[in-house]
């Protein structure tokens, strides 16, 4: 991973408390990966700062190694949800963003949240480059494995916001279609997006959608059902 500086004394240290040791270790953790993305254990000296006791908590100062957090970053994990992990992080940290990265796995989905400020970044116009992103991070994920599932980047809850406005995009472009009785066409959109309001109108038994043009300027047509204007 390439580090553009280097990090200030300061910088590798972290001083966190909790209830119990591990807490308290687990929070210095949070407190070091904005700066050191997917930092781990291993990478960590802790000092116990103080013992919890009934009115006191837990205190550590946890330090990192700056040699080791490089080693650990520039290996190609196994596991396809830590290789996941691994690109994401590497990428938020060649941005230059100080943002933590939490990742979640069901049967279906492995799922990277990159929570801090500033995120336009890496989210980029439109998204652009935050499905760039999550496209090599699939890529990279499964690379030469035959069992696959979905993987999805997310940035501070981008991509709630943005399939609310998709949905309110495509509310609009109904009604008025429905309104005037005319084909409604959409702003290009790729391919993930058109897919999401081709679902959200496909509940609807007023309109019907399909899809015009070339990429990146392929878009989504909104028209009355066809049934609907024949009456």
């Amino acid at each position: 991973m390439a580090v553009t500086e280097e990090p200030r004394p300061d910088e590798l240290v972290a001083e966190a408390e909790g209830e119990t040791l591990g807490e308290a270790k687990w929070q210095a953790m949070k407190a070091l990966e904005p700066r050191f993305p997917g930092v781990t254990a291993e990478c960590v000296r802790f000092e116990v700062a103080e013992d919890p006791g009934p009115d006191r908590p837990a205190r550590v100062r946890a330090s990192v190694d700056i040699e080791a957090w490089r080693a650990t970053a520039e290996r190609i994990p196994e596991e396809p949800v830590e290789r996941v992990r691994a690109v994401v992080a590497r990428v938020v940290q060649a941005l230059g963003l100080r943002a933590t990265v939490d990742i979640d796995e069901t049967d279906e989905e492995i799922r990277a949240t990159v929570n801090g400020d500033d995120l336009g970044l890496l989210i980029g116009k439109h998204g652009a480059t935050i499905d760039a992103l999550q496209h090599l991070a699939f890529r990279a994920a499964f690379r030469g494995l035959q069992d696959r599932k979905q993987v999805t980047v997310d940035a501070a809850g981008y991509r709630d916001r943005r399939e609310a406005a998709l949905h309110r995009m495509a509310d609009r472009a109904a009604a008025e279609a429905l309104r005037y009785d005319r084909a409604v066409e959409l702003e290009p959109m790729r391919a993930a997006e058109r897919k999401i309001v081709h679902l959200y109108l496909g509940e609807r038994t007023d309109v019907e959608t399909h899809s015009e043009g070339d990429e990146p300027d392929r878009r989504l047509v909104v028209s009355p059902l066809r049934g609907l204007r024949d009456r």
